[in-house]
């Protein structure tokens, strides 16, 4: 009896201990088979993006696009050597360095040297440079920034070196421009992304200054040729009426773009930014300041008058606004 009750419970511990085991293995390979189906996922999705992101480079090439002057190009590959002169601003907010950088003759734009400072300068003081200069760089896109720069032959040479595309005025209408080059350059995401970066601080900054929306200013440059009224065309006085909702002294609108002490009681701005020109206004900016006529005005007498020598207020990239809006806030919203 001892002996038939030990086989009985030996064989269903055997039994047990088979069943045990199959368990185990099924467990085993299921774990298995679930990792390689998600391995087999992951790896087809990561293949997907790429041949997705390959693509995106592939099929925009060769491009074919008309500038805004009606020239048409064509881009047989991704550009990778842009020649620029005063959109490296923009060009760096979507990811490209250029090749080379204008200068003014004494210096580039100086606000831009942190991201710049290893990239050679090429000198504007006499307009745009000779094709000679410009093919030492073997540029393969050429973007001329304002239609100026097109003239008196300068764009049939240009054309010669490399595919160039012009803009009326860039600095004018920023959103359109980036997008441009993201376009050029086969970036439109980043582009896209640099100027929602940009929305969000003027929304930011509109909400801090809604005590002062809709109060006039005036925008005075001074460099060594004198002091001048800026309008709201382009660079700062941009800035200040289009974005930050300021509006424009009826004296610029005017067309009154020369300061002279004379017509300085005519000045109906509530608020005045004084942008001295990397120094060289120092003459013209003191002389103003010693005028009796100049301390009559309203706004220096209630401490509105603002200074800067910052030359981001003398540009039109995407960068130099949002630091015009940062100098901004800390005048009127510190």
């Amino acid at each position: 009896m001892h002996q038939i009750l030990s086989n009985k419970y030996s064989s269903i511990f055997r039994a047990f201990c088979i069943l045990t085991t199959l368990l185990i293995t099924l467990v085993m390979l299921t774990a298995c088979n679930s990792k390689t189906v998600d391995q087999e996922d992951t790896s087809a999705n990561a293949m997907e993006a790429l041949t997705v992101n390959n693509a995106e480079e592939k099929d925009i090439y060769p491009l074919t696009v008309t500038d805004e002057l009606g020239n048409e190009i064509t881009l047989t590959t991704k550009p990778t050597k842009i020649f620029a002169p005063v959109m490296e601003d923009s060009l760096l907010a979507i990811g490209v360095k250029p090749i080379v950088q204008w200068s003014n003759g004494v210096k580039p734009q100086l606000y831009l040297q942190n991201q710049l400072n290893d990239v050679p300068e090429i000198s504007f003081a006499s307009g745009p440079p000779s094709a000679e200069a410009i093919l030492a760089y073997q540029p393969d896109l050429i973007i001329l920034h304002n239609a100026n720069y097109a003239e008196k032959g300068v764009y049939d040479k240009y054309a010669k070196i490399a595919p160039t595309y012009v803009f009326k005025n860039a600095p004018s209408d920023l959103n359109n421009s980036i997008k441009i080059l993201g376009q050029l350059v086969n970036e439109p995401k980043k582009a896209e992304q640099a100027l929602q970066r940009y929305r969000e601080k003027v929304d930011a900054a509109k909400t801090k200054l809604t005590a002062v929306e809709g109060k006039k200013v005036a925008l005075m440059r001074f460099n060594a040729k004198g002091m001048f009224f800026m309008n709201d065309d382009y660079f700062g006085g941009y800035v200040l009426t289009h974005e930050l909702g300021f509006e424009q002294s009826n004296l610029v609108k005017s067309g009154a773009f020369e300061v002279s002490l004379e017509i300085l009681p005519e000045l109906d701005a509530d608020y005045i930014f004084l942008i001295n020109d990397g120094n060289l206004g120092d003459e013209y900016l003191t002389e103003l300041k010693e005028s009796s006529i100049w301390q009559s005005t309203a706004a220096v007498k209630n401490n509105q008058v603002f200074e800067t020598s910052g030359d981001y207020w003398l540009n039109g990239g995407i960068q130099a606004q949002g630091e015009v809006i940062e100098d901004v806030l800390e005048f009127l919203a510190p």
